[in-house]
């Protein structure tokens, strides 16, 4: 068994008690619609350190993230008006089939890279986002697409988290196992393998590494959180809008982790809260939301001039020299 894989870094340890934080802190203090808030953000925590992890780790840009959400959420729905599945069945079953379109998706990055790959990537959720406008989101109604008009059926969410307070805590547990999932492989071989592969495909395949098998993995993992990231948004709202899933979303999610730092676990959390809870501050300080998006320019301006690492890279140096100091 690999020493390392139970090895707790300092890093790990920060997380760890960050998660503890917001698992005991959050849901108690924030009202009803700060937990919506903060349960959203949670959710594309999860989704942004997919593909946080793939340009880390592979240089990959992947820009169909939100439209995986958008299918694991529809999934989510339709098995929970389909049958009597208990919700973490459905969501489950919601991810592995969202993992199978990620690697249905992962063809053409054996053979492209760089701008086309995210070009590729961008349309494929330009014609998931279609999708979803054209046939919506199940809401109880008869057929394959599940879909009615009129009010909806009630959403049989899970049995564990029967309020908004224990569901954002449900949320960040599964968010936590997300980055625990992405930080084993990065300890293994498949960590070593996507490393080699980032520095140089050639000298990959000189040292026997199957290229092909270890992209299409990252794209398995990329996607498996994306469908359980939107499975869970499903459960929180009861009912899902192809708004939400819009392409142009996905490109704002690599920019913000980008910004945020996609090397470290804070860079998806400063993303997260930059994507989904910065509008609903300045919401509440009476200023309009599309700030954020002059905000967001500033940051990616930022991140690619002065700070490569982005902000969590610089918070977690800073963090670094501090211990240093003090030792």
């Amino acid at each position: 068994m690999n020493k390392d894989l139970f090895r707790l870094t300092p890093s790990g340890l920060a997380g760890l008690v960050f998660a503890a934080f917001c698992f005991v802190v959050l849901p108690s203090v924030a009202g009803s619609y700060w937990l919506a808030i903060l349960t959203s953000s949670a959710c594309f925590t999860m989704a942004i350190s997919g593909v946080a992890f793939m340009h880390a780790r592979l240089g990959m840009v992947s820009l169909t993230q939100v439209g995986l959400m958008g299918v694991g959420g529809w999934v989510t729905l339709r098995l929970n008006y389909l049958w009597d599945f208990p919700f973490e069945v459905n969501l489950v079953i919601a991810a592995l089939l969202t993992m199978i379109c990620g690697w249905v998706l992962a063809l053409p990055a054996l053979r492209l890279r760089g701008l086309y790959l995210a070009l590729v990537t961008l349309m494929a959720a330009g014609g998931l986002e279609i999708l979803f406008a054209t046939y919506q989101f199940p809401n109880g109604g008869e057929g394959f697409w599940g879909v009615k008009i009129g009010s909806t059926e009630p959403f049989r969410g899970s049995i564990l988290a029967t309020s908004p307070t224990a569901y954002l805590r449900y949320v960040i547990v599964a968010a936590t196992l997300g980055f625990l999932l992405i930080e084993a492989h990065r300890r293994m071989f498949p960590g070593r393998a996507w490393a080699l592969i980032r520095r140089s495909e050639a000298a990959a395949m000189a040292a026997g590494v199957n290229v092909t098998l270890y992209k299409t993995w990252a794209f398995g993992i990329a996607a498996l959180l994306a469908g359980a990231s939107g499975g869970l948004l499903a459960g929180s709202l009861g009912l899902l809008d192809d708004g939400t899933f819009r392409a142009s979303e996905s490109i704002m999610l690599f920019a913000l982790a980008v910004v945020g730092g996609a090397r470290f676990w804070l860079g998806a959390v400063i993303a997260a809260f930059l994507y989904r809870v910065l509008p609903a501050i300045l919401n509440t300080w009476g200023v309009d939301s599309d700030l954020a998006y002059v905000i967001f320019g500033v940051g990616l301006l930022h991140a690619l001039i002065t700070a490569p690492d982005g902000i969590g890279g610089q918070i977690m140096a800073l963090f670094r020299r501090k211990s240093q100091e003090q030792s």
